[in-house]
């Protein structure tokens, strides 16, 4: 990597930055690496710098994305490089040329912008650069002659603007599934609320691919806490689930005339079902430990076996939030004796708070 420090280039929502570069802190120190962060120039981005050569590679191996929340995607930088607007390419080639050299060559190559960015013309260049950008590393030998070959390497290149980028390499089965982290979903028109995205990328995002049916479709029964006006509610309906819809609020007619719900008006963190369902669902703008206290409660005592819940995180400290509503959970599920898995992202489709998925192992 020449003269730059080990570093890795991690992704996240802009404005959470620091809970994006603690949460990673933490994580590396228990895996005995010790490193710092700052923001990077692209809003929502962050440096992740390690002392000692090849930290942040044994790091990027020994650390699953999945266990972390904040952190949607990530790479490992070989080169910062000037992009002169006459040879851009071949900048580039010889930026890597100048770098450390890669165990294998890249299958092909991810162009990146920052989340918000608002440079159209940025945004054009970038979806056009990719084709001469993948002929002129392939032909220097950079990239595999195969552009579909099954390569575990993909070259990453984070544009700063037209005259820098960010250059570098993920890792097959340990980067975001969407580039960045982000999966945008078009909203259903019939849906009753944008929340239902939300929800359908949760799906997209914890349940396994290609398991998609052992977990969703047609003859479950589902709990929506708090589902007024039915934004969550409309996507488990449209998985064929039958659906009490417990709010105080109006549902949508639409979702009421397709004979799939039944609308219970009570408070959601207090009502139970009569029987145990496969699916409880909950959205309720309320603090965080509340919320993280009702998912327990549902799973510890069987009510349902799976369980999306979002956790509206404080302004400050919401990375430390966010630990403090897993050990909840841990703890509650630990004495009933009720083996679990636990998975929680920031979203997309998420604002101020962080979804999570709480699954039954038992039988």
């Amino acid at each position: 990597m020449g003269n730059l420090p080990d570093t890795l280039i991690l992704f996240c929502r802009p404005g959470f930055e620091s809970d994006c570069g603690n949460e990673l802190t933490d994580h590396a120190a228990r895996k005995g690496r010790f490193g710092y962060f700052r923001p990077g120039q692209v809003p929502g981005t962050v440096l992740f710098i390690l002392p000692g050569e090849g930290e942040a590679e044994a790091l990027l191996s020994s650390l699953p994305l999945e266990q972390l929340v904040f952190v949607r995607d990530w790479f490992l930088l070989l080169a910062e490089i000037g992009l002169p607007a006459t040879d851009r390419v071949g900048a580039v080639i010889e930026g890597l040329k100048d770098a450390a050299p890669l165990a294998e060559r890249p299958g092909r190559v991810e162009v990146r912008l920052g989340e918000n960015h608002e440079d159209a013309d940025l945004g054009r260049f970038a979806r056009k650069w990719v084709a001469p950008l993948s002929k002129g590393l392939r032909g220097a030998g950079l990239l595999a002659g195969d552009p579909d070959s099954d390569r575990p390497l993909q070259l990453e290149i984070l544009l700063n603007s037209f005259e820098r980028a960010l250059v570098g390499v993920s890792v097959a089965g340990n980067r975001a599934r969407h580039p960045s982290g982000i999966l945008r979903l078009r909203f259903p028109a019939d849906a009753p609320s944008r929340s239902t995205l939300k929800l359908e990328e949760a799906w997209k995002v914890f349940l396994p691919r290609g398991r998609e049916l052992a977990f969703l479709g047609g003859g479950r029964q589902a709990v929506d806490l708090g589902a007024a006006p039915g934004g969550w509610t409309w996507q488990l309906v449209n998985q064929g689930m039958k659906v009490i819809a417990v709010d105080n609020g109006p549902m949508d007619d639409g979702l009421m005339a397709s004979g799939m719900v039944e609308h219970v008006r009570d408070d959601g963190y207090s009502w139970l079902p009569r029987r145990a369902v496969d699916w409880m669902v909950c959205d309720i703008v309320d603090k965080p430990r509340r919320t993280a206290e009702l998912a327990a409660r549902w799973v510890a005592g069987q009510h349902c076996r799976y369980t999306i819940f979002n956790l509206k995180l404080p302004m400050k400290k919401r990375y430390e939030e966010w630990l403090a509503c897993r050990e909840l959970i841990g703890e509650r599920l630990q004495a009933a004796e009720v083996p679990f898995r636990l998975s929680a992202r920031h979203l997309y489709h998420d604002r101020e708070e962080i979804t999570c998925f709480l699954e039954r192992l038992d039988g």
